[in-house]
Parts: structure tokens; C-alpha cells; sequence
């Protein structure tokens, strides 16, 4: 007993000294940080023009109408809206890049505003221009007139790593010089409106206003631009996004120097490659971008890309999810070369291509969502202007039993091909069915309104 008890002494010291050391040796010390970069951080206020003349919503009712003056009190001023006459307002953050008075922030703290005031660390005041905005990347660079202003340190958002700490700075609800700090919970985050810009996800606490506020790595080197949260309350909820640096310093670049930002443009539809549809192509495991539709006159189209094709690689960084292929693109200036890593027919080759601008109105490189006889399937030739668009056949009825509706086959789809073959009526669409083979997934194109997709279809095995 004596010995155990001694051991058991031993033991609670240990943990006693573990526990005093552990606060130091585990846990940043954030203090120095803060006193050397705040400095660098700025308040935003924006204001835009005077609210004025009835809204696009007010209902069409006559003016003669009993009920004219309620709806028009109510939708001219709804609850919540500022006032007619009354100035629209916007805050956030940001920070100075250059002591000659660059500035960066979010695109959405300054859009359509009108007069934007930086308040600076010395309580001074400066009136901002705007030198360019990216709505794309949600990033917006301003001028303000005054010079040796303290100034941030750039940092790599390549080297960044899960867990590691960072620190926020900014504005939330309008107190300044807020300090928060957490890890980094996430990298590569695609979010459905933001195709190119890989985000960064933290558990810091950001709040309305801390838009544009800087975000730091524990050597005081800004490695991200807090820009969303994830939220179903209007405020913080453990999940905010960051816009690495290396993006934001690109467009900052691009920006300064022809006052747009151009982005690279592949012009493909891609969607994510499931498990089944991995099986079905031959694939070793998911990964990759699969190619559910090529643009016509696109580089993609120029370079050989094929639908069905798998994209597992540009540039000659992996591509392992279909996220992570418009980011890829969209870095690459337009007119310089890349080199395509594809997937085909059962093995792997390499297509060169030059990549173009992304137009304004072109359909972009995005991820296509998944959407929800032997298939079950009642199909019939394409009526009107669908049948001179697309080859193949119109799903007209579908069993929810069979296999097709388990692949997520809708009425209304028109099915292209069918285990790699292309279809080109009904006729030869079930002599193709007929000699499917059962068991194992296989992979059929459809259209869907503009967009085409993969699915893997299983044919059950007859027992």
C-alpha cells in the first residue's frame, strides 16, 4: 500500500507540473502580435445615395384601390429598411498594404457605395477612392492620400496546415480593434457562389464587420482576408471563411495595373466523382473532375477534351475533388499554356492547352451538382427545339423502382449516352439496353435543362 500510495504521489506532481507548464508550452501568446500589427488595420464606413422613389417590388396595385396606401406605406418602407431619404450604410474592416495608402477590403463592404471613410489607429479620418473591385473574389482595393502609414507583412497562404493558429482583427458591430483568435479548421473550401477562390476555414469568431479585416498566421503575417461566415443567426456560429493572401494579393496586382481582373478559362462543366461513378469509368478511387459538357469553340474543346473525360490533373497539381479545378484555372493569365492530366478509356494521357479569358457571360468552369425494358424507362425521340439541340432520347416516364430512378433519372431528361456509347434514337437506345451488362455501376450522360451531367447506373442481377 505504501508504495502504491508513492507512486500515485509521483504521479499527481507530475501532472500538477504538466498542468502549470502546459498554458505556456500549448498555447500562443497573442499580445505581441496585436501591439505590432493593429496599427495596420482601418475601420470602414460607407455610405451610398439617398434612398429614393418606389421599390422594383411594390405590388401593381391601382391607385384607386382601398388597400393602395397600406401596401404602399409597407413596401416603400418595410420593416428593417432604412428609411426613403435616408442614406444606405455598410462597415467592415480592412488594412493597409503599402504605406503610400493601399488598402484592401471585401467588394461587398464598398459595392455601390458612394463616400467611404478609413478610419486609421491615430483616430484620423481619410476619405477613400476606389481603385478597382473583383466581385468574383469578393476583393476591392482603395487609395487613401496619405503616406508612411504602418503597414502589413504578407505571408504564404501555400504553406498553411490544419490546426495551426491564427489571429483576426477587425471591426464586429463597429467596436474597433478586435482581437479573436482560433485555428485553421479547413483548407480549399469551395463555396457554391465563389468558384475561384479556395477559402480558407477557421473557428475564429467573425461578426458583421469584420469584413475585410486581416487574418494572421502567429509570425504577424496577414495569410487570409476574412470575408463569410457560415451562420443561420446573423452571427457567429464556429464556421468563418478567409480569401487566401496569394489570391487577394494577385487581383490587388492585376487590379493596380489594368483595373480588371482576368481570369483563366478552360470551358468545361464538371461535376464530383462519386464512388459509383468511379467504378464505372474504371477509376482506381473518386477523384478528379469529371467532364459533363465541353463549350463549343473553347480551349478545352480546341485542346481534345472529351466528355467523360476525367480531369486528375492541371498543371501539374492533382486534382482530387471537382472543387478544386476552377481555382486552378482561374490563376492561369490568359494566353499561357497548361497541361491537362486526364483520364480515358482506362488509362491516363496528357493534352497541352492554351488558356483563354473567362468571358463575362459565359458559363464558367463550375461544379455541376449530382442531381436526385431493364431501367424501367420509358423513352421517346426529342420534340421541338430539344430534338435539333441534342442527340439521343427524352425520358418520358420513370419507375420508382427501378434502376434508373436509383441513379436519379428524371422525366424530362434526355439521355446521350449510355455505358460510353452515344445514343442516337430510340431504337438504338434498347438494342444498347438490352446489352448492359448487370451488376456493376455504369456511367450515363443526360441532359438537364442547359446543363449535362453524369450518373451511375447498376442494373440489378437477375436471380
Amino acid at each position: 500500500m505504501k508504495s502504491l500510495l508513492s507512486q500515485g504521489a509521483v504521479v499527481a506532481v507530475a501532472l500538477l507540473l504538466w498542468g502549470q507548464a502546459a498554458p505556456g508550452a500549448e498555447f500562443p501568446e497573442f499580445t505581441r502580435l496585436v501591439e505590432q500589427n493593429s496599427a495596420a488595420v482601418v475601420s470602414i464606413n460607407a455610405t451610398g445615395k439617398p434612398r429614393a422613389g418606389k421599390p422594383e417590388f411594390f405590388p401593381p396595385i391601382p391607385e384607386d384601390s382601398p388597400f393602395y396606401e397600406y401596401f404602399k406605406r409597407f413596401f416603400e418602407d418595410p420593416p428593417g429598411a432604412a428609411p426613403k431619404g435616408r442614406r444606405p450604410a455598410s462597415m467592415g474592416s480592412g488594412f493597409v498594404i503599402s504605406a503610400d495608402g493601399y488598402i484592401l477590403t471585401n467588394s461587398h463592404v464598398v459595392e455601390d457605395m458612394e463616400q467611404i471613410t478609413v478610419g486609421l489607429s491615430d483616430r484620423r479620418e481619410l476619405t477613400a477612392k476606389v481603385i478597382g473591385t473583383d466581385p468574383r473574389s469578393d476583393l476591392a482595393l482603395l487609395k487613401v492620400e496619405a503616406d508612411r502609414l504602418p503597414t502589413v507583412r504578407i505571408g504564404d497562404a501555400t504553406r498553411l496546415k490544419v490546426g495551426q493558429w491564427v489571429l483576426a482583427i477587425g471591426s464586429p458591430f463597429g467596436f474597433e480593434y478586435t482581437a479573436t483568435q482560433g485555428i485553421i479548421s479547413a483548407l480549399g473550401r469551395s463555396l457554391p457562389s465563389d468558384n475561384y477562390v479556395p477559402f480558407i476555414q477557421t473557428d475564429v469568431a467573425v461578426n458583421p464587420g469584420n469584413s475585410g479585416g486581416p487574418l494572421f498566421n502567429l509570425d504577424g503575417e496577414v495569410i487570409g482576408i476574412n470575408s463569410q461566415i457560415y451562420t443561420r443567426t446573423g452571427g457567429y456560429q464556429g464556421v468563418s471563411f478567409a480569401i487566401p493572401i496569394d489570391v487577394a494579393m494577385d487581383v490587388v496586382d492585376q487590379l493596380k495595373t489594368q483595373g480588371k481582373v482576368a481570369r483563366g478559362w478552360l470551358g468545361v462543366l464538371i461535376q464530383e466523382v462519386t464512388p459509383e461513378l468511379a467504378k464505372s469509368f474504371g477509376l482506381d478511387k473518386p477523384r478528379g473532375a469529371l467532364v459533363g459538357q465541353v463549350m463549343e469553340n473553347s480551349p478545352a474543346q480546341k485542346a481534345g477534351v472529351q466528355v467523360g473525360d476525367i480531369i486528375v490533373a492541371f498543371d501539374g497539381l492533382p486534382v482530387n475533388r471537382s472543387s478544386e479545378l476552377p481555382p486552378l484555372v482561374g490563376r492561369i493569365r490568359p494566353g499561357n499554356k497548361a497541361n491537362l492530366a486526364v483520364f480515358r478509356n482506362g488509362s491516363q494521357q496528357d493534352l497541352p492547352v492554351t488558356i483563354e479569358e473567362l468571358p463575362e457571360e459565359a458559363q464558367q468552369v463550375a461544379a455541376a451538382k449530382p442531381l436526385a425494358n431493364r431501367l424501367r424507362v420509358t423513352v421517346k425521340e426529342p420534340s421541338g427545339e430539344r430534338g435539333k439541340e441534342v442527340q439521343g432520347v427524352e425520358v418520358s416516364a420513370v419507375d420508382e423502382e427501378g434502376p434508373a430512378a436509383d441513379a436519379g433519372i428524371r422525366p424530362g431528361d434526355i439521355i446521350i449516352s449510355l455505358n460510353n456509347e452515344a445514343v442516337s434514337g430510340v431504337s438504338q437506345f434498347d438494342a444498347l439496353v438490352k446489352k448492359l451488362p448487370a451488376g456493376k455501376p455504369l456511367p450515363v450522360l443526360i441532359q438537364r435543362g442547359e446543363g449535362r451531367l453524369f450518373l451511375a447506373l447498376t442494373i440489378p442481377e437477375e436471380k
